[in-house]
């Protein structure tokens, strides 16, 4: 178990042939601490969890997706724009570099939930979503369809002013790749975008079970809440992080495996 080390995949590393574009909308940072241990249990050799004052963090990050479409395509007006939510874990993969390992990713649209999982190996979810805007305050809410119901969202934040980037924020938030499993193999994923506009959020209600449903104990004590305006995003295509090949068993449905 890694303790966090200032990320290598910096903003400035360009993704040059990018294989997809999207923009990041209204995005909310919603993190608990959690013991090193229980995080551990739920995600697969040869990634470790990283650890930040000595606790492994749990994210759960909703967000409005807009703009997806390749290179050479313009964006469509239905299946462009949607809701998503991630909940999320931090790691460093056997190539040394820092990225997230998501044990699920909620989508509006299931199409995007099977070319997610085919092409890229992430454990995208069907969900019922819906991003509200009642004057300052920001609503989202979720409820998963498929492959199963029992897991939810509802949060509702009020964004407040621009914050700065302390080394805690710059530890949850300035991550630039991704790790999944494609045939049982690990890949990651390059992601480039600018850094994030932060600003000080309140969390008016917060009730999930996503955390819950990746197999984590429920979280404890209030959440660490940061609001973002959104970035605008390149993403490349998924390579190999090396030949070990992982059993499909320690790695589930979800993307929760147990080390």
């Amino acid at each position: 178990m890694k303790p966090f080390r200032a990320a290598r995949s910096l903003p400035g590393r360009s993704v040059r042939y990018p294989v997809m574009f999207q923009d990041w909308c209204s995005l909310t940072f919603v993190h608990w601490r959690f013991p090193l241990a229980d995080v551990a249990r739920h995600v697969p050799a040869p990634l470790e969890v990283q650890s930040f004052d000595g606790s492994a963090w749990v994210g759960i990050t909703p967000f409005w997706l807009s703009g997806l479409r390749p290179p050479w395509l313009p964006a469509l007006p239905w299946i462009s724009a949607f809701p998503e939510t991630n909940c999320r874990t931090y790691v460093t993969g056997p190539d040394g570099e820092s990225g997230i390992w998501f044990f699920s990713l909620e989508c509006a649209r299931a199409a995007a939930v099977m070319g997610a999982k085919f092409l890229y190996g992430l454990p995208y979810a069907w969900a019922d979503m819906q991003v509200q805007f009642d004057g300052p305050r920001i609503r989202y809410l979720s409820q998963r369809r498929w492959p199963d119901r029992n897991a939810f969202t509802r949060i509702e934040i009020e964004p407040h002013g621009p914050m700065p980037h302390g080394e805690l924020e710059h530890f949850l938030t300035a991550r630039f790749r991704l790790y999944s499993f494609l045939a049982g193999r690990l890949t990651y994923t390059q992601i480039e975008h600018q850094p994030w506009p932060l600003h000080f959020a309140e969390a008016r209600h917060v009730e999930q079970t996503l955390i819950q449903a990746a197999g984590l104990p429920a979280p404890e004590g209030e959440p660490l809440v940061y609001f973002s305006p959104g970035v605008n995003v390149r993403v490349a295509r998924p390579k190999l992080v090396t030949a070990l090949t992982v059993p499909a068993t320690s790695w589930g449905l979800v993307g929760s495996g147990t080390r």
